[in-house]
């Protein structure tokens, strides 16, 4: 008998899930007499939907439905929990850790594969600024993002408690660093919800409240446009938020955000969303990159000079053959993520049937973004939207790319209720640390120092 040829899809995001799942469905006779065999390999068992991580901080989605479960959706593929550490593609070798190695302590183990899927992802890129190890909070996860809301509500907290003018002014001073679409679409959804918390509280004001963008170029959101991006910060310095243009963040050291325009602002909160960078697997492997990092590949998606071995998404450099311009690349965002991964599998399935290669080619339709609770701005098809009609495009457009029927009806149910209801404004800050309080039950009473007495 002949081994199944085996297919290494290394991530579970955008790419790594679609293009999981589209094999799977392409492959089903090859899977099914064990001709083929799809392995996919993700530090975490379910793929986020990033576009919602704003409406989850902000509790309009339930955690549970930003993220989809792999196991459910690849039935057919065999799933790892773990990392892909490196990989010698000329040896057709993956280098993993998975939890079992790791109980084991019998360190990495070595992975054959007949064709690789190179899909990690992308991972924050971040400064040498001073403290922002310490004090930065990211926002790529879900993990994150419910992180995040339960802080700003624990600010809140502190803030109405305390005595202390200067600390309760530093809790309520939130800075945001990075002006694209996690930037701007976290801080608009946060102080939506906020500034509706606040009306909880005795003594804090929504006006007290203090939000700064900090953003190194001269517009932010340039996905939809020069002139929407003008027009999303007229709207969010309508609502008291303070945009700081041409403007970097130097030091956090101390809990004291300092700006390149010489501003100190005592903050026990500090975003970073200064855009991302290729993951670090990329350069532990033997394939060619380009000088960002990324796997140089070929309109057909398959890595550039190297047979059997394929890339997309944010980790890929793939030309844009619908620009014109020589040189051109798609832009690393999830509109051509989700594209290439169909092209992808396709691609590797003719591939193993000795049938001819497609191209990707995609123009890129535009852009939509959330400002908050019925306000967007959206650059579609040449047509600019804002307000309302915006932010219903974006709603209505991210509804229609969640993986799943079971998924849209969840969060189409919970934006359903939502209108319907207050807003949740619960922190549930001890889900980051649930043994905390049975350690403290379980620890030893202190010992009695006091001797008897005579």
């Amino acid at each position: 008998m002949t081994e199944p040829a085996r297919i290494l899809v290394a991530g579970g995001g955008y790419v790594g899930m679609y293009t999981a799942l589209r094999l799977q469905r392409q492959l089903r006779a090859e899977l099914r007499s064990g001709a083929a065999e799809i392995v996919v390999v993700t530090p975490e068992p379910y793929m986020t939907y990033q576009p919602f991580l704003p409406e989850a901080a902000a509790g309009s989605i339930s955690p549970r439905h930003v993220v989809v479960p792999l196991r459910r959706l690849l039935d057919r593929c065999r799933i790892l929990i773990g990392e892909v550490l490196s990989v010698d593609h000329a040896k057709r070798t993956a280098t993993l850790s998975t939890l079992a190695t790791d109980e084991e302590g019998t360190g990495p183990v070595e992975l054959v594969y007949d064709e690789l899927v190179i899909a990690p992802g992308s991972v924050s890129r971040t400064l040498p600024v001073p403290g922002l190890a310490e004090h930065g909070i990211g926002f790529k996860t879900v993990e994150e993002a419910i992180g995040l809301r339960n802080h700003v509500i624990e600010q809140m907290d502190i803030a109405s408690s305390t005595r202390d003018p200067a600390i309760r002014d530093a809790a309520l001073t939130f800075v945001f660093v990075g002006g694209g679409y996690a930037g701007v679409e976290a801080l608009a959804e946060l102080e939506d919800m906020a500034r509706y918390t606040a009306r909880y509280y005795h003594n804090i004001k929504p006006e007290d409240l203090r939000w700064v963008l900090v953003e190194a170029s001269d517009r932010i959101l340039p996905e939809v446009g020069e002139k929407m991006g003008r027009y999303a910060v007229r709207e969010l310095r309508g609502r008291n938020v303070d945009v700081r243009l041409e403007t970097r963040l130097d030091s956090c050291e101390d809990r004291v955000a300092v700006l390149s325009d010489g501003t100190r602002l005592p903050t026990r909160t500090v975003v970073w969303t200064a855009g991302v960078r290729p993951a670090p697997l990329l350069a532990a492997t033997d394939l060619p990159l380009n000088e960002r990092g990324r796997i140089r590949c070929t309109a057909r998606l398959s890595v550039e000079g190297v047979e059997h071995a394929w890339a997309a998404g944010d980790a890929a450099a793939v030309p844009d053959v619908t620009s014109g311009k020589p040189g051109g690349e798609c832009a690393p965002n999830a509109q051509h993520a989700v594209r290439q991964a169909r092209v992808l599998a396709g691609n590797i399935a003719a591939s193993l049937r000795g049938q001819p290669l497609k191209e990707y080619a995609y123009a890129y339709a535009g852009s939509v973004a959330s400002l908050g609770l019925h306000k967007g701005v959206a650059h579609v098809y040449g047509r600019r939207l804002k307000g309302y009609p915006a932010w219903f495009m974006h709603r209505a457009y991210h509804l229609s790319r969640v993986p799943t029927f079971n998924r849209k009806a969840r969060v189409l149910a919970e934006w359903t209720l939502s209108g319907l209801f207050k807003r949740e404004i619960v922190s549930l800050g001890s889900l980051e640390h649930p043994r905390a309080e049975f350690e403290l039950a379980a620890a030893p009473p202190p010992a009695d120092d006091d001797e008897p007495s005579s």
